[in-house]
């Protein structure tokens, strides 16, 4: 895959020259490594390389006055340091250390993995396994999911607190992580994600160093859906965490995305929930990949996060999910941060969460003591961000 790369630093000059030769910014599509070709619009030449490698490399910005580019190359080991080089990228010299610290602490890898779905489709996941990986020992394995991830096999990830699993964090605190690609059918979004993220982890099973009986899943938004779907199909899963996951299709359907104000009724016609026509033309693919109508199936622990701001998945999907696994006496937690958005925005509430999450997942993965909130609850005045009121003495 080609994209142009604009050098000139003139911004006022929006259009190509036909008769100057091109920077193209190249990724393989399979391994997902990336370089620069060079190719010109006039003449059947092919694009000429100038480097590939198993990296991912920024943008390069040309110096005003002379021949050189500056970018950054980084992979899930090397943070993005800035490189130096001519037009012809015959070497790159590293001008700058931006992250030292990581010398002292154990990081981790990222491969790729072969598997095929349930119908026998090739796709691929990205593993990352610690620094000190025994492939003699058995590890507790999470997966992550969205759509297709495997793009960033070679993208740095800084530890950082959020709403999701920070997966540098993670390896390097004992954890394989897994990262599936997922292909869809239309009308069927739930079961794709089954018939995919099931047959990607028995790939890594099957290679013998996972602790079968701890393996953990987490996903937000669409990943807090086909996670909320799964887990009323199958028992693969010891725990899952899902974030502001849609429960119910029916209800959500008429409902608004609060951030561009537009309704929600297009996402399920004919973009990410996949479902083909109206709720009035299909009204049993609504009910059939809506996990609400399925909770009492559910047998493994729910962590889940919606906060009462959130802009794009109403607050109320999480409520229904959470109140329904309640009512049928199935392990189930909510965390609602007053007044934050579809992701958490505050850093204590990022740190806050990262801390439970992975509380959660090292109880039931690890076998870590269970954390007093699971067993008490957090009472209100202990929330983050709660202010107390001042009382006379």
């Amino acid at each position: 895959m080609f994209r142009y790369v604009r050098l000139d630093t003139d911004p006022e000059d929006k259009g190509i020259d036909p008769a100057k030769p091109l920077l193209l910014r190249a990724e393989n599509n399979d391994t997902h490594d990336s370089g620069f070709f060079r190719t010109s619009l006039s003449g059947n030449a092919p694009p000429q390389k100038l480097i590939m490698a198993a990296k991912n490399f920024s943008n390069p910005i040309k110096a005003k006055d002379a021949d050189v580019l500056v970018l950054t190359e980084s992979t899930f080991v090397e943070s993005p340091d800035l490189q130096v080089t001519d037009l012809n990228f015959q070497e790159l010299r590293k001008v700058s250390d931006a992250n030292p610290q990581q010398a002292g602490i154990l990081w981790g890898s990222a491969e790729l993995v072969d598997f095929k779905n349930l119908d026998g489709l090739a796709l691929k996941a990205t593993l990352y396994k610690p620094e000190n990986f025994d492939p003699k020992k058995k590890y507790p394995l999470l997966v992550y999911i969205y759509e297709r991830l495997t793009q960033g096999v070679h993208s740095y990830i800084e530890p950082r607190p959020g709403h999701t699993i920070n997966v540098s964090y993670y390896v390097s605190n004992g954890y394989l992580v897994l990262e599936p690609d997922i292909a869809y059918k239309i009308g069927f979004p739930g079961q794709s994600a089954l018939q995919c993220v099931l047959p990607a982890v028995q790939a890594v099973v099957d290679r013998g160093f996972v602790n079968e009986n701890a393996i953990g899943i987490q996903g937000h938004s669409w990943g807090g859906y086909q996670i909320a779907y799964m887990i009323t199909q199958t028992n693969r899963f010891k725990a899952v965490a899902a974030g502001a996951p849609v429960a119910n299709m029916t209800s959500a359907y008429d409902g608004i995305r609060w951030g561009p104000g537009i309704p929600r009724q297009f996402q399920y016609e004919r973009t990410q929930s996949r479902i083909g026509g109206t709720l009035w033309e299909y009204p049993m693919r609504y009910i059939e990949n809506s996990p609400i109508f399925m909770a009492d199936r559910v047998k493994t622990p729910v962590m889940m996060i919606h906060n009462d701001a959130d802009d794009a998945v109403p607050w109320y999907q999480g409520i229904e999910f959470y109140l329904g696994l309640r009512r049928l006496g199935k392990e189930a937690y909510l965390f609602s941060y007053n007044g934050e958005p579809h992701g958490l925005r505050r850093r204590p509430n990022q740190k806050d969460y990262a801390l439970r999450l992975q509380q959660y997942f090292d109880y039931y993965l690890k076998g870590d003591p269970k954390p007093d909130w699971m067993e008490h609850g957090i009472p209100y005045l202990q929330k983050p961000g709660v202010a107390i009121p001042e009382t006379d003495q």
